[in-house]
């Protein structure tokens, strides 16, 4: 690669907009929801989870198989009593890619609360 095309490469990544660094894995409400609550805690009770995102089982199970997959969650069966119970936690690959999302949502609303500019126009 010459310098021309690392220099146009590193223009173009600086030029991206902010959705482009959006992880469609946890953008999606249900997901993110999970994460930002088990961020909250050590570990998370599966009826919590439903309950304050307001989904059924077999959505939220969908959803946690999907995190679970991609690593960003580990899921817990066992007991409480006689009752079987379900735990989420928050892997270390789950608190960076949360993180990650917040950033990129934090520039997008700060491209938002900017002064406007003429879209397509360089930074003066």
């Amino acid at each position: 690669m010459s310098v021309e095309d690392s220099t146009a490469t590193q223009d173009n990544q600086e030029e991206l907009h902010p959705t482009q660094a959006l992880d469609d894995t946890v953008h999606q409400r249900v997901r993110l929801g999970v994460l930002t609550v088990a961020r909250e805690a050590d570990r998370v009770e599966f009826s919590f989870l439903k309950k304050q995102l307001a989904v059924t089982d077999g959505n939220l199970s969908r959803h946690l198989k999907v995190l679970e997959e991609s690593g960003m969650i580990t899921v817990e069966k066992g007991y409480a009593g006689r009752r079987p119970r379900t735990w989420v936690s928050l892997t270390r690959e789950g608190a960076q890619a949360l993180d990650a999302e917040l950033r990129a949502l934090r520039a997008l609303v700060l491209r938002l609360e900017a002064p406007r500019r003429a879209c397509g126009t360089p930074d003066a």
